[in-house]
Order: C-alpha cells, then structure tokens, then sequence
C-alpha cells in the first residue's frame, strides 16, 4: 500500500466518524512527520536503533564534584531514542506510572520533532517532568514495564522526559500560571516538599489563593536537603519555585508549625482559622533508629543529618565548624546500613567527600533490595563496595565507633509482606573497619498530633495520618492530608499523585460548601 494511500484512508476513517472537513485536513498534516516521512516511518525502531542512555560521566570525573552524572540529550539523539517506542496497545510504561503520564503519545510527538505538545502533553500530568526524569526509579516503573524490555531494552524514558522540559524552559514555553477567574477562598499547605507544591499548582490553577508554609529557608523539602546534587541539581528546584512565585503561589518559609505561635513558628489552630482549608503534606522525617551495643558511640550518624549537612555546604551555607567535620566522611572508612534509595544517596557522597574506604552493609541481596538497581550500578563504578546478605549486631569503639561487627544472613521464607525473611547464620560475625557509621534505614511519621496540640487528629497505628481515601480528609473537618505523611515513605512521584489528587478533593469540597452557604443564604 502506497504512503498516499495510507493518508487517504486515514481521512476517509475520520470523516466517517462524523469530524468536520478542516479537523480531518488538520489531523491529516500532523499524522505525516514534518520531515515528510510518515508517522509510522518514525516509531517502532526498537529493532534498528539500540537503546542508549545520555552520556554519563567517567567515574573519576563525577566523583570530584556533586554536578549531574548524565549529561543532556542533544536534539536528534533524543528524538533517535523515542522513535524506538512500539506503540503498543496497552501501554504498560503509562500503567505502571503512579501519573498515568501519557507515555507513548509524547514520545511520538518528540520523535517527529514536536516538541512544544509533547511539553503540552507531558506537564498535562506530571507537575514536575523535569524531576521525575531524573530521580524516578525508571528501572522499576515506566521502563521497567515497557514491552521491548526483554530482547531489546526499555525506551530511555526518563531521559527523554528530562529532555522535554529542560528544553521547553529553554524554549520560554513554560508559561505562569494565570487563572481564568481569581477566587477568594484561601488554603494552607503545610510541607514545601512535592505533594505540597504539586497540591499548591493544581489549586492556583483553580484561581484559589495558596500559602505554602514551611520550616526550612528554601522551598523543595528533602528534594533540596535530602538528595544530593548530583541526581537533582539544586537550581532544577529553585526554577520552580520561582515559577510557582511567579504564578502567585506564595511561601511562608522558615516557619515550623507547632502548638502556639511564636519566633519562626505558627500554630496549626491560626493556621485553621486563617484558611479555609488546610493540607498537610509534612512527609516524614523521623529516622528509624537500630540498637544494640554501642549504638550511642560518636560517628554513629543518622542519613538525613549527614545528607542535609552536606547538601547545605553544596548550597554554600555556613555551617558549624564541629558539625561539618562529624559529618564528612573525607579520610574515613564509611559504613552505610541500608538498602534503599537513601543508602545510595549517602555512599555515593561519602566518595565525593573523599572517603577512605566506602561501603554498604545490606542484610538481604541484590534482587531483593528497595534501591534503583541504576543506583546500585552508578555507586559500584565509582568504588562502592556492598556486603550483601549482612547485617550489624554491635558497634565498636572506645567513645567513637572504630568498626561494625556484623553477621552473615541468609535468605528464608517469604514474609507477611511477600519478601523473603532474613536470619542470620551461626558463627558467621565478622568485623568491618569504620570511622563514620551512617543509619540510612527509611523514615518514620512525627508525632504531628502531639507536636501540634491537635489530639482529634486521627492516626494509624503506623503514626500516619488517617484520612478519607475518596475525600482526602483527615478527621479535623477542613483539613486534608496527601504524600508521605498518608501512605508512609515512598517516592516522589507518589506525592506528586496524591499532592494532585488532593488538590481535586479539596476544590470540590471548597465548590460544594460555596454552594452550599449561597443556597442557605438564599
């Protein structure tokens, strides 16, 4: 069948279903690529053109600085890499994102060089493409799924999704936003972290009036102080806070909220009475803590204080003189427990920090650990050791920590949760030299109740907020709940999701109560 042919039946198709003559004369243009070659022509390369991620930087280079490991597509290797998408049927890639990102149809739209829609489409549901693109676990959800997967290798996904919005900024196509009508209602989102902000757009968006506050100086939450420079550059972050300023978002920062008023801090009840409606989007940040003895000897230091320091001195903070040098792990042997994202994050610093020696103590192996296998990769080649299948049963050290006496593991039944059980062997301690131990073992929901004298507000016997799955209302009326704080430490993307789903709770409940009050007043 001849190309003119393909088109004329495709016109034929749609006049058929009743669009007008200059719909289907428009969608007739945009189905042939604007490099004359037809759609088809432009997808489905997976089996001529092999998967390639954007450049990444030697070993020796990236481990002297916290700058981004990858570097950026250029434009033809970009659209090279989305044409390898089969189109497929049933997009797994969209239906294992927690966005439902329309997956295939940008990727189309950048293989024919649109650029400007595949934005259009991508930020549709995606607040923030450009830093899912580099901090999502790709390997564990788009591409992970994609159907070319086993024989060819996934879509670079993630680095095409970077791509577009790196360059719609760029371009000057990523406009403020501008509500079509400026409403009156007020809202409180507590947390400036990815569901807050992602919560904070989708609400402007509505015309209502957002404040964000919270008790950190920059706007980001742990996407600022919790992951380090060289997955998400700071300035990625502080663009779209200055986006959201510039779309009339505003920020109250450095103020914690509490159970009274006072110097940096607010209460929860003036938060309640400023508002009309409050989100809590806090995350958590309560480190889960490991016993045994000599767990209290100095050197022994929670992931979230070491990353935070070493984030601010990125930033260009003044930081305490004894604080810096406890957390550096420059000319000591590093210990890091853990196996999840966080682990990674904090072994691949303490080699930017010029670490004696580094390594990362897990107590189950490879296939079985939480973290980006990518990650796991990047840290190996920059001189990561991992001690799978290990776990610590005692600090040493006269004052400071000198070595972990660790135990072998093996692997067991599965458990409650369907992951094999661990158990230790016998007779299998052995000792690892260490200078610095770091606890990356995952977080913990503070006791907001308690801190904010809100006894009423409800929660689960895992500390997290209860809420109305449908509603996303806590069980203080007017007071919604959304990310981390709900669903327990998870990704950013899952904030995302639920920061914007919130966001369409708390708009219709705002809408039904306006409504309501007109109709009484009446």
């Amino acid at each position: 069948m001849s190309k003119r042919t393909v088109t004329l039946s495709f016109l034929t198709v749609m006049s058929i279903v009743g669009l007008p003559p200059e719909t289907c004369a428009r969608f007739g243009r945009s189905a042939r690529c604007r490099r004359g070659k037809p759609m088809a022509e432009r997808m489905l390369k997976f089996v001529s053109v092999a998967q390639s991620q954007p450049d990444k930087r030697p070993a020796a280079e990236r481990n002297a600085d916290f700058d981004e490991i990858y570097r950026a597509f250029a434009v033809g290797k970009a659209e090279q890499q989305a044409s390898r998408c089969s189109q497929c049927g049933v997009p797994f890639c969209s239906i294992h994102c927690p966005l439902g990102n329309n997956i295939p149809d940008w990727l189309k739209m950048t293989a024919e060089g649109r650029l400007e829609e595949a934005y259009a489409l991508s930020s549709a549901t995606n607040n923030f493409p450009e830093i899912c693109g580099r901090i999502c676990p790709q390997d564990r959800l788009c591409e992970g799924n994609c159907v070319i997967e086993k024989g060819f290798e996934s879509v670079t996904i993630g680095a095409v999704e970077r791509f577009i919005t790196d360059t719609a900024f760029a371009s000057g196509w990523v406009e403020p936003i501008r509500p079509p009508v400026e409403r009156q209602t007020s809202i409180g989102i507590i947390g400036a972290g990815p569901g807050g902000l992602a919560a904070a757009m989708q609400l402007r968006e509505q015309g209502h009036q957002v404040h964000v506050y919270d008790r950190y100086d920059r706007v980001g939450g742990l996407m600022i102080y919790g992951i380090p420079g060289f997955k998400l550059e700071k300035d990625i972050v502080a663009r779209r806070h200055l986006y959201l300023e510039e779309s009339g978002v505003r920020f109250h920062l450095g103020q914690n909220v509490a159970d009274a008023d006072g110097e940096g801090q607010v209460s929860f009840a003036t938060l309640g009475a400023r508002h009309d409606a409050v989100l809590i989007a806090t995350g958590v940040y309560k480190s889960r803590d490991i016993g045994g003895p000599g767990a209290g000897l100095a050197g022994i230091v929670k992931a979230l204080d070491y990353l935070t320091v070493s984030n601010r001195l990125s930033l260009g903070d003044d930081v305490a003189a004894s604080e810096s040098a406890m957390l550096n792990a420059k000319g000591k042997s590093v210990v890091v427990i853990g196996g999840g994202d966080t682990a990674m994050d904090c072994v691949r610093t303490a080699i930017r920090q010029g670490a004696k020696s580094v390594k990362c103590l897990y107590r189950r192996d490879r296939a079985n650990m939480p973290g980006s296998i990518r990650e796991v990769k990047n840290a190996e080649e920059e001189g990561v050791e991992f001690v799978w299948l290990a776990a610590p049963e005692a600090f040493l050290g006269d004052g400071t920590v000198t070595g972990v006496r660790a135990v072998r593991m093996k692997l067991g039944l599965p458990d409650a949760s369907g992951r094999q059980s661990v158990e230790p062997v016998e007779d299998s301690s052995f000792v690892l030299e260490a200078g610095l131990v770091i606890k990356a073992l995952g977080f913990d929901p503070e006791p907001l109740p308690t801190l904010w004298g809100q006894p009423d507000l409800a929660v689960s016997r895992w500390g997290t907020l209860r809420i109305d799955h449908e509603s996303f209302m806590t069980s203080l009326p007017g007071v919604f709940a959304a990310g981390d704080i709900v669903r327990g430490a998870s990704l950013v993307v899952w904030a995302i999701r639920d920061g914007r789903d919130a966001a369409t709770q708390m708009h219709r409940w705002l809408e039904n109560r306006a409504a309501a009050c007109a109709q009484a007043a009446e």
